[in-house]
């Protein structure tokens, strides 16, 4: 029997091999340099791992130890701004890599996993890599290991933490490796994913934020000592770090005028001085040009890369507010057409996609497998008095989605009700071109929420996407920490075996809540598994407790605290465990598995106490033999009500799980000095989890992925 297949435009790019190639016809000029710099980034079999951001900053670290955290974190990035090798790609527009070679790379954060980097070497020269590494590379990851040994958060938590908190974490007793039941993330990142105050640095500069900083150092009294030792080193950080940038920048533009000088050709001679004048003038001084604003945006967030690793990679902000007056300007001046707007966007989504988010622990690369960063840029949604933000640089922005073959930016639309139709329509063709793009937040739930957790409506109407699929408000959000992921289907199973795991044997796990076979009821086995769950919050909210302690001896931000205006108005680094006056600590826990383990109720009170098809035993052998022979059984279980599908007999299950997270958290997560959601977005760190968890009661076979978070 025949069928058509209607495959949308991107699956057509992706089965002709069509996706980095030129199109046949109607490209214009600035396309042209667009599909020249996509072919070379396909050209390069494999992302390199940069170990020259490692090197200087261990270097810095090596000499100023026993000084405050802050001034270290900047004369670290003084170091990397002064020595770090710089290059500027053929046919770029914009200035600003983290190395000093051309292609994919991404850099080494030894502050995180300093501790193994040998073990990482050794596994690269022995296995298929995900990476290219060089020899060179490999050696300087074993020489810098014994100095950061010991020093790293991950060091200080797998220490500090109860054993019996411990057990659920790690695996074998080594940090190493770890169990994926409940799983602490604060060692893969620096902190939660961030959206700087990109207004502040393309409308003020970082002279005019380095001038403030040394106005109230100025005013700093000499005999306090809560002023000598926290507040004058802070500022002291801050002011060395926009020293800092303005270096990194000149050594683009000295480097832009001397290619300047040499070319040849015409055209990208003036393009190289265009360049270098750019970069006289941001970001140090207010953007005068477009593309002057959208350079000033990337060197800053280049720079603040190379600070540290936020947990998704840094967020572009809502672009087509923070561009749109230049746009326009130029637009009414008749100095920028649409075509050159585009090619300058283009040139800037290039620079994202160039830019890999490595982390080399076996933990972060069963996360983030496929090279996955979220540099989230929105579009959309309401001004912060509450009028429609649409405008035509949002209309260009989708028109670069629909036309651009890269899955960078990770595109956002918000959404309100009184969104134009023309707007709607325009996501609606994004969307239908099949590259997944972009998300939809809806403004009707996320700005009510934040008024309610205390933020004005002004402010969370100026919310951005960040991350994956989170919100944040520069100037307000105030917490970094990295929230624990748990395995909620690992509480399904551990009901089934009494606290223990197939994976782990007769290890006991947990709490031993009694054999299954005896249950009569439902409510007996909802209970057990409310046990199982609560245990399990209760271990994420204790490292959780140790990881917020420790952060503040491991980690400091200068270039994020000078954007901030909390940070700066008390004189106190993001990392510190410290509530700001006015700020919002606002974290979370992942549910990884919610379906699954929702699933899974349904079918054992459907079948098992509901329906009584099955007895527990019979469902218990099935689990065991993982449905070998035993597939009549494994489809009654796929039968039974299943989330998703407006079926109250599953949702209410959902509803229950839901409830027991978040009446946790409300009861125990003040006492961390925290707000704390229940967070369901899983999209890749589900695999991972789903391999150590053996068959469950929704049929899902053992070992398999766990449902994702879509």
């Amino acid at each position: 029997m025949s069928c058509a297949t209607c495959l949308t435009p991107q699956e057509e790019r992706l089965q002709l091999g069509q996706l980095y190639t030129t199109p046949p016809t109607g490209l214009t000029p600035g396309r042209r340099r667009i599909y020249r710099m996509l072919q070379k980034l396909r050209d390069q079999e494999l992302p390199r791992i940069s170990m020259e951001r490692a090197v200087l900053f261990t270097e810095t670290f090596r000499q100023t130890e026993g000084e405050h955290l802050s001034l270290r974190w900047a004369k670290a990035m003084m170091n990397i701004a002064r020595n770090i090798p710089i290059h500027i790609e053929d046919d770029q527009l914009l200035a600003g890599r983290c190395d000093g070679k051309d292609g994919r790379h991404g850099i080494i954060f030894p502050e995180l996993e300093g501790g193994f980097l040998d073990r990482v070497a050794d596994a690269f020269e022995h296995e298929n890599p995900y990476y290219e590494l060089s020899h060179e590379a490999a050696q300087q990851m074993r020489e810098m290991a014994p100095y950061w040994r010991g020093r790293t958060i991950l060091d200080h938590l797998f220490e500090s933490i109860p054993a019996e908190t411990r057990r659920l974490i790690f695996k074998d007793g080594d940090y190493y490796g770890q169990k994926y039941i409940i799983t602490q993330t604060a060692s893969t990142r620096s902190s939660l994913q961030w959206v700087p105050d990109y207004a502040k640095v393309i409308n003020k500069g970082f002279a005019a934020i380095r001038a403030e900083a040394e106005e109230k150092l100025a005013g700093m009294d000499p005999l306090d000592a809560e002023n000598c030792l926290n507040e004058i080193p802070f500022l002291q950080a801050v002011i060395m770090t926009c020293d800092a940038m303005e270096i990194f920048a000149s050594r683009y533009a000295d480097l832009a005028a001397s290619m300047a000088e040499k070319e040849e050709n015409p055209k990208r001679a003036a393009e190289l001085f265009r360049m270098s004048a750019a970069l006289r003038q941001v970001p140090m001084k207010p953007a005068r040009t477009f593309y002057e604003a959208v350079q000033s945006h990337w060197i800053f967030q280049c720079f603040s890369r190379l600070e540290q690793r936020t947990s998704s990679v840094v967020s572009n902000g809502r672009l087509d507010q923070l561009f749109y007056p230049f746009y326009k300007a130029e637009k009414e001046a008749g100095t920028l057409t649409d075509d050159d707007a585009l090619e300058i966007l283009e040139c800037l989504w290039l620079k994202i996609a160039n830019y890999i988010n490595i982390s080399v622990s076996p933990q972060a690369k069963a996360f983030y497998e496929g090279y996955a960063h979220w540099e989230a840029v929105t579009v959309g949604g309401q001004t912060p008095d509450g009028r429609d933000a649409t405008n035509e640089l949002t209309h260009l922005i989708l028109k670069s989605k629909r036309e651009f073959p890269l899955h960078y930016p990770d595109l956002a639309a918000r959404i309100h009700s009184r969104s134009p139709e023309s707007y709607l329509w325009d996501v609606a063709e994004t969307i239908k071109d099949g590259s997944g793009f972009p998300k939809l937040i809806n403004d009707e739930e996320v700005v009510p929420l934040y008024v309610a957790k205390g933020a004005t409506f002004e402010e969370a109407l100026d919310y951005a996407v960040s991350g994956c699929t989170e919100a944040r408000m520069p100037n307000r959000d105030t917490f970094t920490s990295g929230g624990a992921y748990i395995n909620f289907a690992a509480a399904v199973e551990m009901v089934l075996r009494n606290g223990r795991m197939k994976k782990y044997g007769d290890e006991l796990l947990t709490v031993e809540t009694g054999d299954v076979r005896n249950f009569t009821t439902w409510e007996e086995f909802w209970q057990a598994y409310a046990t199982q769950q609560n245990y399990l919050m209760r271990h994420a909210f204790m490292q959780q407790y140790h990881i917020i302690k420790a952060r503040a001896q491991h980690f400091a931000t200068p270039i994020s605290d000078a954007l901030h205006v909390l940070a700066m108005k008390e004189c106190v680094d993001l990392h510190q465990d410290h509530h700001y006056e006015g700020g919002l600590d606002l974290g979370y826990f992942e549910c990884l598995g919610y379906s699954t383990a929702i699933d899974s109720l349904s079918a054992v009170r459907k079948l098992v106490f509901d329906d009584k098809k099955l007895t527990m035993q019979e469902l218990l052998d099935a689990l065991e033999c993982n449905f070998e022979g035993k597939e009549d059984v494994r489809k009654m279980l796929q039968s039974a009500p299943c989330y998703g599908n407006n079926d109250d007999y599953a949702d209410s299950i959902g509803l229950e799980i839901d409830r027991l997270a978040q009446e946790f958290s409300k009861k125990y997560a003040p006492r961390l000095g925290i707000k704390c959601d229940f967070r369901m977005v899983p999209f890749t760190s589900h695999v991972p989890f789903g391999r150590v968890v053996s068959a469950t009661p929704n049929g899902r076979k053992a070992w398999t992925p766990l449902s994702d978070g879509s």
